[in-house]
């Protein structure tokens, strides 16, 4: 089976670019900084004109922990409805209770605007407190794929997890592994946890300095973005998979 890899782009011009370098889906976000928030309506709208591949917005009002309040998975439905109305083919999100198990009646309230498109459990899922009780509330809500790192940092570390739950739960969910993943590292990930999708930002930092910088400010602005280089690597790895 062929792999499918999914490429997280922090604004639109980094999807674009990793559409140009062999990415196969892309997890679109905003907020680097804050591990990817949901984009503007802008954002969304031309990435739906103008990238060919698959996109997936990522649904999440603000960084950090991932207990929302009502306003806040308010908030989440108007961006789904968006999305949605925009057809784009997927979405990802999570939302859990205090207590670090998965907030079914939120979740479903959320699954409920998805008919029709795929739905992505991201790593919300590696902070929860008991992994086969999330798996099997994520099975439950109908979700396609849950994104893990193996409820440790870096999917490197925690392969043998994935590899587990895969074994386990893999005919009714997919398991993509995400985080720390890359062109050294990939083919590992892969013959270990046996999934067929895999999730990195290949990112990078840029400063590109073809534009003015007024020395006075004493700063080099930069922003997140994604290595050609990188991904053609990873391509280049999985292609004989």
């Amino acid at each position: 089976m062929a792999i499918l890899l999914e490429i997280a782009a922090f604004n639109l011009d980094s999807a674009l670019l990793a559409e140009r370098s062999g990415a196969m889906r892309i997890e679109l976000c905003d907020n680097a900084a804050d591990g990817g928030t949901t984009p503007g309506p802008g954002t969304l709208k031309v990435a739906r004109e103008k990238i060919g591949i698959p996109v997936f917005p990522i649904i999440r009002p603000r960084g950090g922990h991932f207990v929302y309040s009502p306003s806040e998975c308010d908030s989440m439905k108007y961006d789904i409805d968006l999305c949605q109305n925009l057809g784009f083919p997927g979405v990802v999100f999570g939302a859990l209770t205090p207590q670090g198990e998965v907030n079914l009646p939120a979740m479903q309230q959320l699954m409920q605007l998805c008919e029709g498109m795929e739905v992505t459990f991201h790593r919300a899922f590696d902070r929860t407190v008991h992994a086969e009780e999330a798996i099997e509330a994520i099975i439950s809500l109908g979700c396609r794929r849950i994104l893990t790192s193996g409820r440790v940092p870096t999917a490197d570390e925690g392969m043998q997890a994935i590899a587990e739950w895969n074994f386990t739960y893999g005919s009714k969910i997919l398991f993509m592994p995400g985080s720390g993943v890359n062109h050294t590292n990939i083919i590992s990930i892969l013959n270990t946890t046996g999934c067929h999708e895999i999730h990195t930002a290949a990112r990078v930092l840029n400063s590109n300095g073809t534009y003015y910088n007024q020395p006075g400010m004493h700063e080099t602005p930069s922003y997140t973005d994604v290595s050609m280089n990188e991904i053609s690597m990873l391509r280049e790895s999985i292609r004989n998979l």
